[in-house]
């Protein structure tokens, strides 16, 4: 039996400043006094300390709490019942004639059973034996006993023979139809019963319920036990516990959950680096098992949450979007359900997303689902692209998006720069009515659903979607025009209501440019391969702090970390909306803009109204305004002869702006000493014509040898 430690502090032993250890000092060979390393009294924190800092744990279950959980279970209840009398309703007529064929076996059963009885059958094989043994003494007192027991029970017999035949003359003469047609069935039914097979049973099982089994304490330690990792065995050979549990072992939705501390030195990485070992040992499938960090805890506080169901064949409660509803992007959508079932909710809004995995894991399938979220919202207007050319975003970019386009031809590369230039005009025009409106208006400087909704300020909600993303980042020719748009999209478009929304299968530096991954708030990480690639999705430190997606199985389709809303990574399951499925919603949303007249561009078959503007060269555009002559340049007075140069380009451009668009060149900007108009001189950002220089030089030549 293993029980719950306890955080109070043991009393520990006092020392007496007096007693004096004494040692042997082999300079003076005199014994000299030990210096007590501890003090005497170890001060903690008190008792009103503890209980303010204590976790209380909920008087009321969860699910109790939850309105959704507590319909679903009861919609669960519901169903499964009416499955099984619908089941057993259809199937009755079967079971009534195998119940008549099985009549005449019974009675038989009945009958020499009951003869068997009158005759003590069952005291043959002790009289039996005594004959063998040739035992008179014992043979005639089981024979007196036999002859006896023969006496009353064909007493008994016969009563009772006479009280059923007098019953049964009573029924057929004197009771109505409906109690002897209930009596004959009665008698069927036990009779049926009775001659039943052993072998084969009336009824078949309408459900097959998954068999689990409850997780103790011993099945825990023998679990961590078997991992081989070096510190818990040390632990369990000196007699201590792998895990020292911090609250009893409860259920928690759909399965178990432990928490508990390890043995000292050892993390939850460790435990879920050996996730397979640990399954493997509980007896269960591996998407049943969960170990995870505590956020708010040391390293080596573990929960362990073991289902009932593997997570990828558990059934999913119905998405309440997938028939009716709508959206408002700026309050929190249920897209994902964690291990035990529960709805998990996303913002879409005032953030940046990434989506990584390998091939065939569900990363478009997710893509396409926050678009479908998106385009519930009429205001929103989307921008799609499918780089991988499949058609996979087409339910959506069809019905309801402004601009669609799937392959990476060259006319669809042209047509995506084309948009990404509207979408940065857009930024720009957005910035400057945020910054000109009332501060009781706009007190955050952002977008409110209050300010999209006024049509007239042209502040609706615009998310973007590109599936396989890094085609655009490592295009030989726009690639970098591609990086720098979509670098100023992901850092000064949420505020804006500007959404960008980007899925790769290949999560490196090439094809998804720091600049970017540095500044997405929103992250979904199906599998991967290897450390690298999950902490390209999920941030740098993710994999050393246990967050690790290369855990999951080739079967955990759709299933992911989620970094988001606030909270530390979860793990979810999102919602799997197939193609047909997405047809419908999509349409659905289209329905809802044609009402409110908000369909635009691509979905209403238009094109876009301009041809692809000339692309600027923003390394030759910096060399034009800034002459041989002036080796260094405060970044300020660029973006001002900038503006002057190309202003449908360049105006609205800050000082910071242009570090960031030079930065994807590998430019820095650094302190310049200049004279300013009014004659001072002062140290300012600035850039080093030298730099720009070689960049441009070096970018030609590669343009050159490819």
């Amino acid at each position: 039996m293993h029980t719950v430690s306890d955080d109070t502090t043991h009393d520990q032993p006092q020392h007496n400043p007096e007693d004096r250890a004494e040692v042997f000092d082999i300079t003076s060979k005199r014994p000299t006094e030990a210096t007590l390393v501890d003090g005497p009294q170890p001060a903690g924190p008190g008792f009103l300390s503890r209980v303010a800092g204590a976790k209380r744990r909920p008087v009321i279950p969860g699910w109790l709490r939850s309105r959704a959980e507590l319909t679903t279970a009861a919609r669960w209840l519901a169903r499964h019942y009416g499955h099984l009398v619908a089941y057993h309703g259809w199937r009755s007529p079967v079971y009534a004639a195998r119940l008549v064929v099985q009549c005449p076996r019974g009675a038989a059963r009945f009958v020499g059973g009951a003869m068997r009885w009158v005759a003590d059958a069952e005291g043959e094989p002790v009289r039996l034996a005594s004959v063998r043994r040739e035992d008179a003494a014992e043979y005639l007192k089981l024979s007196r006993q036999r002859d006896n027991r023969v006496r009353l029970r064909t007493l008994v017999a016969v009563l009772a023979s006479l009280a059923g035949t007098g019953a049964a003359l009573a029924l057929y003469v004197l009771a109505p139809g409906w109690l002897q047609s209930v009596s004959l069935a009665a008698l069927v039914l036990a009779l049926g019963h009775a001659g039943a097979p052993s072998n084969r049973p009336l009824t078949t099982r309408a459900v097959e319920l998954p068999r689990w089994q409850t997780l103790t304490s011993d099945m825990v330690q023998q679990a961590l036990g078997a991992l081989s990792i070096s510190q818990i065995n040390q632990s369990v050979a000196k007699g201590r516990e792998a895990l020292v549990f911090t609250a009893p072992i409860s259920r928690d939705g759909p399965g178990w959950r432990a928490e508990g501390d390890l043995p000292f030195g050892v993390t939850v990485a460790d435990v879920m680096n050996r996730r397979d070992r640990l399954a493997s040992a509980l007896r269960r499938p591996l998407g049943c098992v969960w170990p995870e960090a505590t956020p708010d805890e040391h390293t080596g506080r573990l929960v362990l949450w073991v289902g009932d169901q593997d997570m990828n064949k558990g059934q999913q409660p119905a998405w309440p979007l997938a028939k009716s509803g709508q959206v408002d992007l700026f309050e929190p959508v249920a897209f994902a359900t964690d291990q035990r079932g529960r709805w998990v909710r996303l913002t879409l809004m005032y953030v940046a997303g990434i989506i990584g995995s390998v091939p065939r894991m569900g990363k478009t399938f997710l893509l396409r689902l926050l678009l479908l979220i998106a385009a519930l919202d009429p205001r929103a207007k989307l921008y799609t692209f499918d780089l991988k050319g499949t058609g996979d975003l087409d339910p959506v970019g069809d019905q309801v998006a402004h601009r669609h386009r799937a392959g990476e031809d060259t006319e669809d590369i042209e047509y995506a720069l084309h948009a990404l230039r509207e979408l940065r005009d857009e930024l720009r025009r957005r910035a400057k009515v945020i910054r000109s409106l009332p501060r009781d208006v706009c007190p955050e400087s952002k977008v409110t659903t209050e300010l999209a909704s006024k049509q007239s300020l042209g502040l609706h909600p615009i998310v973007v979607g590109v599936d396989e993303c890094q085609v655009w980042f490592e295009h030989p020719t726009h690639g970098r025009e591609f990086e720098e748009i979509c670098t100023d999209l992901v850092k000064r478009g949420p505020a804006t209501g500007i959404v960008l929304l980007l899925a790769t299968q290949r999560p490196d530096s090439k094809s998804l440019p720091t600049g970017i991954s540095a500044n997405a708030g929103m992250r979904w990480c199906l599998k991967v391969m290897g450390q690298i690639e999950n902490d390209m999705v999920l941030g740098t430190g993710a994999y050393k702090r246990g967050v690790r997606a290369s855990m999951f199985a080739w079967a955990d389709k759709g299933i992911c970390y989620f970094v988001g809303e606030g909270e530390d990574a979860r793990i979810v399951r999102s919602v799997y909306v197939d193609a047909p499925t997405a047809e419908v919603i999509a349409l659905r949303a289209r329905t809802l803009r044609q009402k409110l007249g908000l369909l635009t561009g691509h979905a209403l078959g238009e094109s876009p109204a301009t041809a692809p503007a000339a692309s600027f060269d923003l390394l030759a555009d910096v060399l034009a305004v800034v002459g041989p002559n002036e080796p260094k340049v405060w970044s300020e007075t660029v973006v001002t002869r900038l503006a002057e140069l190309r202003p449908e380009v360049y105006d609205g451009w800050e000082a910071e702006q242009l570090g960031a668009a030079l930065k994807p060149y590998g430019i820095t900007t650094g302190q310049v000493w200049g004279t300013a108009p009014d004659g001072k001189k002062a140290n300012r950002r600035g850039i080093t014509r030298a730099h720009i220089s070689a960049a441009l030089a070096e970018r030609d030549g590669r343009r050159a040898a490819s």
